[in-house]
């Protein structure tokens, strides 16, 4: 193994007792992740949903979920955005999140579907999103469909919650394949992390002494 300028005896037998656990957990996700791509086909898509989006022109224009499939391109990723019409602000663990995915868009775009949906009317998200510079990401309203309480990114009480679901599309049919479930799965050390490979920010504070720490969560603004 490689050695750092320096480093002292008990520092190497440390790291080299942590890196044994990071080959393990690469496995782990590697075992995870091929455990997911053979999963069946799951429940064809509830309806040909119709959202809203707005052209950049401004002018409001309908797309169905079929039409979200790109040709060539059998897999969608739908994030579900927590900015829904009672709400005053987007979430600010969304908008973090979706900060990073409009950066990746145009590299995760040349293999799959990329799409945000929010609740909001598509004029009231795009008044946030405009200003921050969202323009590589497609972002939609299903404020006109029940895409939310079907895939459970909306509850019974109409709160939002921050579902990913995965669609594909087999012999001209949508059907549902994945959804981070991990959301409704309760984590007795906090935070459900049920989207931590998307959202590099915790990943980044994990490498540092200080980690995740306890009372700190992104903001709209700094």
């Amino acid at each position: 193994m490689k050695h750092f300028k320096n480093e002292s005896r008990e520092y190497r037998e440390a790291r080299d007792r942590l890196l044994r656990s990071e080959i393990a957990l690469r496995e782990q996700m590697e075992t995870v992740a091929r455990e997911r791509r053979d999963l069946p086909m799951g429940g064809r898509a509830a309806e040909d949903y119709t959202f809203e989006e707005m052209a950049p022109d401004g002018a409001v224009r309908s797309v169905k979920l079929s039409e979200l499939f790109a040709p060539g391109k059998d897999s969608l990723i739908v994030y579900s955005y927590m900015y829904g019409p009672n709400m005053k602000t987007p979430c600010t663990s969304c908008t973090s999140i979706i900060d990073g995915l409009d950066a990746s868009a145009a590299h995760v775009t040349q293999r799959t579907n990329l799409v945000v949906v929010a609740k909001s009317p598509i004029q009231r998200i795009m008044e946030f999103t405009k200003p921050r510079g969202w323009n590589k990401i497609r972002i939609l309203s299903s404020n006109k469909n029940s895409y939310n309480k079907d895939y459970f990114a909306e509850d019974e009480k109409e709160s939002q919650n921050p579902m990913v679901n995965v669609f594909v599309k087999r012999g001209g049919a949508i059907h549902h394949f994945w959804g981070s479930e991990l959301l409704y799965v309760k984590n007795q050390k906090g935070d459900p992390r049920h989207v931590d490979m998307i959202w590099p920010l915790w990943n980044l504070f994990d490498m540092t002494p200080e980690g995740r720490g306890k009372d700190w969560y992104p903001k709209l603004s700094y």
